[in-house]
């Protein structure tokens, strides 16, 4: 018998904060983020979609807003991630993409929030970065902050498109803030969006 979701998301909820507690977090170039909040500047920071799980940890306090995606799989992360604090805006780039990412550039244009955006989901190319982050970018003029999440003990879901990882318990995660910048402002073409596209992936891959 399948269970509703009204009674998987907080068992889930429940477990994670559990093993969340278990973990021992550092932290590097929070400083700038943590300025940038003080001030209500809205930020997109860009992740890879398989070091998902820990950005509780990094949100904190922080107001986000996550794009997730339409599936069924989506309306649990979503449920999930709410519990969490998260607002949440649902599309993908085959379901409601562009509807969803001018939600987001709404929400942070009128309420000062920033967004989190795995750039290489929802169905990879795995670390192929995609141009979500760099379209709300350029419509808000929100600085992207490249996020990386290195678990030093990891469960990897092979069979996952994105190799999706789960910290074990009472392991290390380090979370990484990059330098912020800048994309172009006005109306990028298709090779200026290739190009921020690249930026971006390097950016992270530095990390």
């Amino acid at each position: 018998m399948k269970l509703p979701l009204s009674v998987v998301s907080p068992c889930i909820y429940w477990m994670v904060r559990a093993m969340y507690s278990s973990l021992r977090f550092t932290e590097s170039g929070r400083e700038v983020v943590d300025a940038f909040a003080a001030q209500r500047t809205p930020m997109v920071f860009a992740l890879w979609h398989d070091e998902l799980f820990p950005v509780i940890h990094a949100k904190r306090d922080l107001e986000l807003i996550a794009i997730i995606s339409q599936s069924k799989d989506g309306e649990l992360l979503s449920n999930f991630m709410e519990r969490f604090g998260f607002r949440t805006a649902r599309g993908s780039s085959s379901r409601g993409g562009v509807k969803a990412l001018l939600q987001v550039s709404k929400a942070m244009q009128r309420d000062s929030i920033s967004c989190c955006i795995t750039v290489d989901g929802p169905r990879g190319p795995r670390h192929k970065v995609k141009e979500g982050a760099i379209f709300v970018a350029n419509r808000t003029n929100a600085p992207i902050i490249p996020l990386r999440i290195h678990m030093a003990s990891s469960y990897k879901f092979k069979r996952a498109w994105d190799n999706f990882q789960v910290p074990i318990p009472f392991s290390s995660v380090h979370v990484a803030f990059g330098e912020p910048y800048h994309v172009p402002e006005g109306t990028l073409d298709k090779e200026a969006f290739e190009q921020e596209c690249l930026k971006l992936e390097e950016r992270l891959n530095a990390l």
